[in-house]
């Protein structure tokens, strides 16, 4: 292997009889640096934009959520006591939800209301997102809404304690008067506290407010539709939950953060890939430069060829190393454009040059960037894969016909 891969390195960095050889050279090599450069940089910075999202689903969603198998809502027993004590369960939070129409002055709106018990801001990190007023459900006697902004937005909502909320649910019980419809309603006033800025789902959907409030509107007792747990990074998180799942038993299903946002997850992950079939195919293209330039390098080197024959060299041999020039390009050509890539995703993550247009209407300013060494090692197999194939036509065709020449003893 020796022989073959310094005969090839010579032919690479050596000038050639035909500049036009190291012109076409030259643009392979920069072809598939810049397919390189352009993956390594395309999934960084969807990497980036996959964390920040999941970093905004994260500040609602809790680590792992139990709801009924059967029916919206279910009465904790001693099982979710036990659940306390489980290693790795840090904070528990009892959660009941519900659709209800808001008003608020002459507005209407139709929402999630989100009864959430003392514990929930220690199972997300919802505190950490309030745009306006604070994080505030219970004062005392009194209970307070923290709505998201999108509901602010379409209630024209103040946190001047002015105007109260109010918040209307069907009747669970009792009959239905058609003709006083309001009867069939039961309806409570809040006053907002704060309002969160999250992601536009979450912001134009919920109302966050004390469960005993969102009990009292519905009727229930103890009553819950969930259970959302906050976990111990300490602690694995598969074990956890399969240790949740084996005391809970197949009554309850239990879902982390993925298993919650299936969909989302899936669509990230497909569009990511997606980009990246897109790319590899523009750098399959980028690639047939190799062909051409193994192609005239071998027209180029047939005297050489013919020496090295003479000299007791197999055709399998001269094939190798004409084989080895291909895929030297590949190589230094990925190793550059790995290496700028990784040096423009560092800098854009330090510091942040491209900024998003629309500023101020993002969580972010600047582009993300997240660049994972998995992707990098895709990236490189990948290329180092199409240049191998590509190089591998132009070897089995080209050479095979010079080498049949020599061996009959054709001149060529």
């Amino acid at each position: 292997m020796r022989f073959p891969f310094y005969i090839a390195r010579r032919y690479l960095f050596a000038r050639k009889s035909q500049n036009a050889i190291n012109i076409i050279s030259a643009i392979s090599m920069l072809g598939v640096g810049v397919g390189a450069m352009a993956l390594v940089v395309i999934l960084s910075v969807f990497n980036g934009f996959d964390e920040v999202v999941k970093s905004l689903f994260n500040a609602f969603d809790p680590d792992v959520k139990i709801t009924a198998v059967e029916g919206k809502t279910f009465v904790p027993d001693q099982r979710f006591e036990e659940l306390k004590a489980v290693p790795g369960v840090l904070n528990v939070s009892e959660i009941l939800e519900e659709n209800a129409l808001l008003k608020y002055d002459d507005r209407q709106h139709i929402a999630t209301i989100k009864g959430a018990d003392e514990s929930f801001i220690k199972v997300t990190g919802i505190d950490s997102m309030i745009y306006e007023g604070d994080m505030v459900l219970k004062d005392k006697s009194r209970s307070y809404a923290v709505v998201g902004q999108g509901v602010a937005y379409s209630l024209q909502i103040g946190l001047n304690f002015v105007e109260p909320l109010f918040v209307y649910m069907p009747k669970r019980v009792g009959r239905i008067n058609l003709a006083n419809p309001d009867n069939a309603f039961k309806r409570k006033y809040i006053y907002p506290s704060g309002i969160f800025a999250i992601e536009q789902d979450f912001d134009s959907r919920y109302v966050i407010v004390p469960i005993d409030f969102m009990r009292d509107l519905l009727d229930y007792n103890n009553e819950v539709s969930s259970v959302e747990i906050k976990l111990d990074p300490g602690f694995p998180a598969d074990e956890v939950e399969a240790n949740i799942e084996s005391l809970l038993g197949n009554d309850f299903l239990v879902q982390d953060r993925a298993e919650q946002n299936q969909v989302f997850y899936r669509v990230m992950k497909s569009e990511k890939y997606a980009i990246f079939l897109i790319l590899t195919f523009i750098l399959v293209i980028a690639s047939f430069n190799i062909i051409g330039s193994l192609s005239m390098l071998i027209i180029d080197k047939k005297n050489d060829i013919r020496s090295l024959r003479n000299m007791g060299a197999g055709p399998r041999l001269i094939s190798r190393i004409f084989l080895l020039e291909g895929w030297l390009i590949s190589i230094v050509g990925s190793f550059i454009g790995i290496i700028l890539g990784s040096l423009i995703s560092w800098v854009q993550d330090r510091f942040e040059l491209l900024k998003l247009g629309g500023s101020g209407n993002f969580v972010i300013d600047a582009y993300p960037v997240d660049l994972q060494a998995g992707d990098v090692l895709l990236v490189w197999i990948t290329v180092l894969l199409i240049g191998f194939l590509a190089a591998r036509y132009p070897v089995r065709q080209i050479s095979k016909k010079y080498l049949t020449g020599i061996e009959r003893g054709i001149a060529i």
